[in-house]
This record gives structure tokens, sequence and C-alpha cells, in this order.
């Protein structure tokens, strides 16, 4: 399964945690998937999720019914469902997040809206999610050098 290297940590073994990669599609199909739900997923779940492409409203519901199927069909309980945010923060390719602008003065860092926009929604995503509170945000700065290590690496 593919991730991000920041992510690599926890990406063997069966994957005990949940990647950004799932994380973005739980967020726009408005499901809660809890560690203890994911680690009941066989691994071909799991991977289908990770490959799982939202090109409409209509796959986004399919994703949403699978996830829920899923989890009752392996817990035995009724997955958590979250509202969905129609303009989420890193959606915006023009406006760093606040969140996101105050984590990085942490390091001394900045970031151009220009940075900000050629990243992908994914690597977006998971800027934002990683300054929230309750997730790895000690991951927050290995995932800002990472992606703009890729950015260099494409430039070249």
């Amino acid at each position: 399964m593919e991730g991000f290297q920041f992510e690599s940590d926890f990406m063997e073994d069966g994957v005990r945690c949940i990647p950004m990669s799932v994380r973005i599609r739980l967020d726009m199909c408005g499901v809660k998937l809890r560690l203890s739900e994911w680690s009941c997923m066989s691994d071909e779940e799991k991977e289908e999720l990770v490959r799982w492409d939202f090109t409409s409203i209509d796959e986004m519901e399919e994703c949403r019914i699978f996830l829920k199927a899923v989890v009752f069909a392996r817990t035995g309980r009724v997955a958590t469902e979250l509202s969905v945010d129609l303009y989420p923060e890193w959606a915006n390719r023009f406006s760093i997040p606040t969140a996101v602008s105050v984590k990085l003065l942490e390091f001394n860092w900045t970031m151009s809206t220009g940075e900000w926009s050629r990243y992908s929604d994914l690597q977006r995503f998971a800027l934002v999610k990683l300054t929230r509170p309750g997730h790895e945000n000690r991951n927050f700065p290995l995932a800002v050098k990472e992606f703009r290590e890729k950015m260099v690496v494409a430039v070249l």
C-alpha cells in the first residue's frame, strides 16, 4: 500500500494507522473510521479504499455505503457518520489555512501561496490534518520537508 514517506513508520505490518490517502476519502464521504475498525478490515478492503477515485457524488456515496457495510460486517457496529465539509480548507489552492501558517511558524518556516497551490489535494489535506489536535503532529515537519523535496525534484 502506497503512502507518503513520512507515513512509512506505520505503513508496514498491516498498516497500523489509517494513511492520508484513505483519510481524505473518509472526510469526503462522511464516515468516521476508527483504528479498531480499520484493523479489522482485510488487506483487499484497505487497498480498495486507497484506490477509490471520486469523480462524482455518486462514487462518494458508493464509497460511503461500502465503508458502512464493511464496518458492520467486520465489527457488528454501525459506522459513525460525519458531516461533509463542502468547502474544506485544503481544497482552496489560493489560501493557506491559518493553522498551517501557525504550525509553519513553530519551525520558523514560511510558505508562499504559490508553493501551497502547487501541492496536490492530498498533500494539502495532509498538512491541514497534521495541524489538528489528536493527529500525528510530529509528522508535520517531516511532511513539509518531503513535499518540498518532491517539488524540487519535479522542477529539475
